[in-house]
């Protein structure tokens, strides 16, 4: 065996260690920022427990694609779904462009196959993709649900966040619509305090 990469993998990882201090817009149930490595590793968690409802598929795919999806951001962060406008700096390009760069050190082959994963996710281009992208929109959901938030966090955001993509599966349309009610509670809390 050439262990002669093994130094790009040391460096790629090292770089990697950058989306445990990426933060994203939810708070956890206690109440601090959540970073992009903890919502990553939730994704990943929640598709490994919904294994048997997707017969099919290839799990070994969805969980790179959970790993994989949200990697770019150790670089630039996280832009919140609720900042992404019109005209605001294309989020995939840029997301893309950072994996690229986190990646350098790494073997061609590697660093094309991580490419290759994040373009799949991005596109939505097969069944995995796709139950991916909507399990990703759903556990940023639950996890604003789960939330210690500010007083004047926007539950109400989450009720058309996503939708198309949670659309594409009738599992996902199914856990959609248990997120989506507990989501009216929690802006209906809101409200009264």
């Amino acid at each position: 065996m050439d262990h002669s990469g093994l130094a790009g993998y040391i460096t790629f990882l090292q770089e990697a260690e950058r989306l445990k201090d990426t933060l994203r817009s939810g708070h956890t149930s206690g109440g601090r920022p959540e970073s992009t490595a903890e919502h990553s590793w939730r994704l990943a968690l929640f598709a490994m427990l919904l294994e048997e409802e997707l017969p099919g598929l290839d799990f070994a795919r969805i969980l790179k694609l959970c790993v994989i999806h949200d990697l770019g951001e150790a670089i630039h962060g996280d832009i919140p779904a609720i900042h992404q406008t019109p005209g605001t700096p294309d989020k995939s390009a840029r997301e893309r462009a950072d994996l690229a760069t986190l990646a350098a050190p790494l073997p061609a082959r590697l660093r094309e196959q991580l490419l290759a994963l994040w373009d799949e996710y991005d596109a939505a281009a097969t069944p995995e993709a796709r139950i991916v992208k909507g399990l990703d929109k759903l556990e940023t959901m639950i996890q604003h649900n789960q939330g210690n938030n500010p007083p004047d966090f926007d539950y109400a955001f989450n009720l058309d966040y996503g939708t198309q993509h949670t659309a594409r599966h009738p599992l996902l349309a199914a856990l959609r619509e248990l997120v989506d009610a507990t989501t009216r509670e929690r802006a209906a809390a809101q409200t009264t305090q």
